[in-house]
């Protein structure tokens, strides 16, 4: 039977013939697929009769194409590019191999006759249809085709404009009202290449004869250079007349916010520019509006954290800390607290710098140091609003954090952030700061310290034993495991060859205890450091990060990143 006398059997009289469908079932399914117009095997499966690998692997038995788990297969990136990004999309369907009769292509939908005699013409060689899953395929086509390649071409076109418009380089980049304009493609390039590999942030660097475009994935830079250098005092004005800012101040730094749609998601885009040698750089944060903002539940906290957590934020008073570097996610935790909190019995105040997602009722002030308007004095004013709950964007100096601690003691629930490396630095912290030992001992209930750190990529990830330096390391944390597997990923397409797919937090949580307050009121650090270290629900972030990479989710390099970041500020002794 050849290829075209394959295809003429249909994917319900398969699944009945074997068993896996029942009459009834696929009468149900073949009215949906009426409704809803979908394939008939997409609405099998979204019915749940039948799951997606189980249905590819039953076709693929029964017409003799082949079923590949992409998880587990070498991709070839310079094969898959022989076919352009459109028609790969447009068809769902993604280069595997080169094989002696023809190309090995995965599909959507291999039995789509059309579809192969288009692609045939198009690689002018023999295709071999393979099944594959369509969320890997889709996933892989993400990663593989980049915005890089266009982003290059639309840097030419745009240079090309520049040199015959010498000194009208801000009417170019204002041409607001035509979506074709080189760089408004330009911008559009970079910022869906951005959403599609996840990045939290964009660097525009111009240098002397070359600029640089790097985006921030997992907390490291990803980096484009470009040649057109003249491009990119073009791309800042754009991005200045966007956020509203003066296109003509180049000398000062200036700071503002804009929101665009990129592939159905409100994004919104905090920028910062900055003079330097050769023009001015700019940095982009994006925040994703569309996808809400975390619950306490989703922040991958462990049980027994999140438990005590959620309890210490719903006492009716006192002063809760999130501590940690920046980037650390801090911010996130805090919303999530918030979203926890806010109910309609509840005034909820904020002071943010900025202000980062827009929660329902809740009172957001954005402090403007410009016009004198400090946390100290947003929270002045908040406390005559009678408020519940205050939260404060970061004890920053020693007014702020004495008028917080005083809230915190005559009955409010007082949020903040401060930059510390654990939890057990914080209410020392507090004190060097210049506030008073008994309204820390009165007034601190508790403190958060949190770090990111990257899982392993779940396509690639593998077993791996610890080798001797790393034991010896392991059993100074943890006596007994070193000799416990471990997982590392080795890199792959799905994770751009950096083993890590994402990150995770881990939390370690001190809860300040009659026993922890006694050495802090008579000003007894060491004392408070060695009860706090003690204390039975007291679990160090290194140890966090050991048990993630005991349960296989993050690599040891991770762990042992952590523990160094936290030794890097423990001062030296002095006699």
């Amino acid at each position: 039977m050849d290829i075209h006398n394959k295809r003429k059997v249909r994917i319900g009289d398969i699944l009945l013939e074997k068993g896996l469908l029942t009459p009834e079932q696929l009468e149900t399914a073949l009215n949906e697929q009426k409704r809803t117009r979908k394939k008939l095997g997409k609405t099998i499966i979204d019915l749940g009769y039948i799951s997606e690998v189980k249905l590819l692997r039953e076709l693929s038995d029964f017409l003799g194409y082949p079923y590949v788990d992409l998880s587990r297969f070498r991709l070839d990136t310079q094969l898959i590019h022989q076919l352009p990004e459109a028609h790969a999309r447009r068809y769902r369907c993604l280069l595997l191999a080169e094989e002696p009769n023809g190309v090995l292509v995965g599909m959507a939908d291999p039995t789509d006759l059309m579809v192969i005699d288009d692609l045939q013409r198009t690689l002018k060689r023999p295709v071999i249809p393979a099944f594959v899953q369509e969320h890997e395929m889709l996933s892989i086509l993400d990663n593989v085709y980049r915005h890089q390649e266009q982003m290059l071409s639309i840097a030419g076109e745009l240079a090309g404009e520049l040199q015959n418009n010498d000194f009208d380089i801000n009417t170019i980049a204002a041409t607001t009202d035509n979506d074709e304009a080189p760089v408004v493609r330009l911008l559009q390039s970079l910022f869906e290449d951005a959403v599609q590999i996840k990045a939290s942030d964009i660097h525009i660097e111009p240098e002397e004869n070359q600029l640089r475009i790097r985006l921030r994935v997992d907390g490291e830079l990803q980096e484009q250079v470009m040649k057109e250098r003249r491009i990119a005092s073009a791309l800042v004005s754009r991005l200045k007349i966007m956020s509203g800012l003066d296109i003509s101040e180049k000398r000062l730094p200036q700071d503002g916010r804009f929101n665009i749609r990129v592939k159905n998601k409100s994004i919104d885009v905090r920028l910062s520019t900055m003079p330097v040698q050769f023009g001015e750089s700019v940095v982009m944060r994006l925040l994703d509006q569309s996808s809400g903002i975390l619950n306490i539940a989703s922040l991958g906290m462990t049980q027994a954290v999140q438990r005590r957590f959620e309890y210490l934020i719903r006492r009716p008073h006192g002063l809760i800390l999130v501590t940690g570097p920046t980037g650390s996610g801090k911010t996130t935790t805090l919303y999530a607290a918030l979203t926890e909190l806010n109910q309609p019995e509840k005034k909820i105040i904020t002071a943010e710098d900025p202000i980062e997602y827009r929660l329902p009722r809740i009172n957001q002030v954005q402090v403007n140091p410009k016009v004198g308007l400090e946390f100290s004095t947003v929270l002045r004013a908040a406390l005559r609003q009678d408020p519940d709950i205050v939260l404060v964007g970061e004890m920053r100096d020693h007014i702020t954090a004495e008028i917080g601690l005083r809230a915190a003691m005559t009955g409010h629930m007082v949020l903040s952030t401060l930059h510390t490396n654990d939890a057990i630095s914080a209410p020392l912290r507090l004190i060097d700061m210049g506030v008073d030992t008994y309204l820390v001992s009165s007034s601190l209930r508790g403190v958060v310290a949190q770090r990111l750190i990257k899982q392993n990529c779940r396509y690639c990830s593998q077993s791996y034993e610890p080798e001797h330096q790393e034991r010896l390391w392991l059993e100074s944390m943890e006596p007994g495991c070193c000799d416990m597997i471990y997982q590392r990923g080795k890199g792959c397409h799905y994770c751009n060859n950096t083993g890590y797919q994402g990150r995770i937090g881990i939390y370690e949580l001190l809860e300040i205890t009659p026993a922890m307050t006694a050495p802090l009121r008579r000003g007894d650090f060491q004392g408070f450091t060695e009860v706090a270290a003690a204390s039975e629900r007291y679990r160090p972030l290194a140890l966090q990060a050991l048990d993630l990479a005991k349960q296989g989710i993050t690599s040891l390099d991770e762990v042992f990143r952590v523990s160094a970041s936290l030794e890097d500020d423990i001062p030296e002794e002095t006699e």
